[in-house]
């Protein structure tokens, strides 16, 4: 059996890889909403929030359950993790910086704070 110390970073690894999964699900159910509905900008706005918060508070709950101690820290971390990787990737496509600040702090708070939740709540 591993240690706890070393199956920390394998936890926090697979609580992240579930949230890009749950984010690719609903990215997808977005979008065949987005055709058949013909959604406004607002709305898909809406839609891509909701898909950060549930993949962020999966991904924290699946965290906290797995590393079982100081749970909202590691959920916090997950959503932490998973908006850098989203704002990084996100620089890389668009070459550079769109959104301003205010929405990459509302993407930010988001993230962690249901993250957070997530590890919370396991």
């Amino acid at each position: 059996m591993a240690s706890p110390l070393k199956s920390r970073p394998l936890s926090l690894v697979r609580s992240l890889l579930f949230s890009y999964i749950l984010t690719g699900i609903l990215l997808f159910a977005l979008s065949f909403l987005l055709y058949k509905m013909k959604l406004s900008r607002g709305q898909v706005r809406m839609g891509v929030y909701a898909v950060y918060v549930l993949s962020c508070l999966f991904g924290g709950f699946l965290a906290g359950k797995q590393i079982k101690t100081r749970r909202f820290v590691w959920g916090g971390l997950t959503g932490i993790l998973y908006f850098a990787a989203l704002f990084l990737l996100s620089l890389l496509l668009n070459q550079g910086f769109t959104a301003g600040i205010p929405g990459v702090l509302l993407d930010f708070a988001l993230c962690a704070g249901s993250g957070t939740i997530g590890g919370m709540v396991s």
